[in-house]
């Protein structure tokens, strides 16, 4: 990917977050978001399992994850592609006594941004929430090698992703999606259909007709920004991106699963409270095999070779 390509993805990306700097954390992690942070507890728990004391938050937003992680001992620090979600987290950050300069503008994509001001990585821990999905393939393997960089040698990558394979377990047009483009050898089943192309069309058909795809409703843009579906928001497959990390120079690559659906979301409305409360109970478990199908996202945690 050339650089005018990156720039352009970047672009559309710092403008569709431009306007929630002030209400993102509110919107996901307060009281009323639609559904409990459970990721915060799961990486507070892998943050303290691994004794960090020197914390970088690559793509930081408005230090949603951030400003839960001050304790006496720890330096913590955070970038962020998006100068309103910067100006946020420097404002929050500020309040708890970190100082102005742990926090600064920067993109995951080039490597110099991890240093602090200062000049310094070395970090104990690299945190990576809510941009894999807006990396494009191309670079993909360059930002796990700026994640590496950037690590102590023995250090820890926790970087978040939207899990592809839910997409089996969703019965909606992500399923139909991931049938079409990723399982099933469309092409070549076009390729070699002959006198039966009539009968390919219609099992296709019969396939597409197997999910809601209607459902879930495009995310659009609070006022003129593009919304999170109107810009590049990739799921990852957790096995492939786990060997991703494998190759590029990191050991015991766990995969760590949340937000857990105990039935397929479109199926939650006929009995919400039982739904709620029986998938908060399976993030008791991170690990639990389910997960790769039945959470919408996960965690791959890794230790710099």
């Amino acid at each position: 990917m050339n650089a005018p390509e990156r720039d352009s993805v970047e672009r559309s990306i710092k403008h569709c977050y431009s306007t929630w700097g002030t209400s993102y954390y509110a919107d996901y992690y307060g009281s009323d978001a639609p559904y409990p942070p459970v990721h915060l507890d799961l990486v507070k728990r892998l943050v303290a399992e691994r004794g960090v004391k020197r914390l970088l938050d690559a793509g930081c937003g408005p230090a949603s994850m951030l400003r839960h992680f001050i304790e006496p001992g720890r330096d913590v620090y955070g970038f962020d592609l998006t100068p309103e979600m910067v100006a946020e987290a420097r404002r929050v950050l500020a309040e708890q006594g970190v100082p102005h300069d742990h926090v600064w503008d920067g993109s995951v994509a080039v490597g110099a941004d991890f240093a602090s001001p200062a000049g310094k990585a070395d970090y104990d821990c690299v945190l990576c929430s809510g941009v894999m999905p807006h990396i494009p393939d191309a670079i993909e393997d360059n930002v796990i090698a700026n994640i590496r960089h950037a690590l102590r040698p023995g250090g820890h990558a926790i970087v978040e992703a939207r899990n592809e394979l839910f997409s089996m377990f969703t019965l909606n047009r992500y399923s139909h999606e991931f049938y079409l483009k990723q399982l099933l050898p469309v092409d070549a089943l076009r390729e070699q259909a002959g006198d039966e192309r009539d009968g390919l069309n219609a099992a296709l058909a019969q396939v597409e007709g197997m999910f809601r795809t209607d459902l879930p409703p495009i995310r659009r843009g609070k006022e003129t920004e593009p919304g999170y579906d109107e810009v590049l928001s990739r799921t990852h497959n957790p096995l492939l991106l786990q060997q991703r990390f494998l190759a590029g120079g990191f050991r015991d690559v766990q995969l760590h699963y949340y937000h857990f659906h105990c039935l397929p979301p479109m199926v939650s409305s006929h009995a919400p409270r039982l739904f709620q409360e029986v998938s908060l109970q399976m993030e008791n478990n991170s690990q639990d095999w389910r997960g790769l199908f039945m959470a919408s996202a996960f965690f791959v945690v890794a230790q710099r070779a």
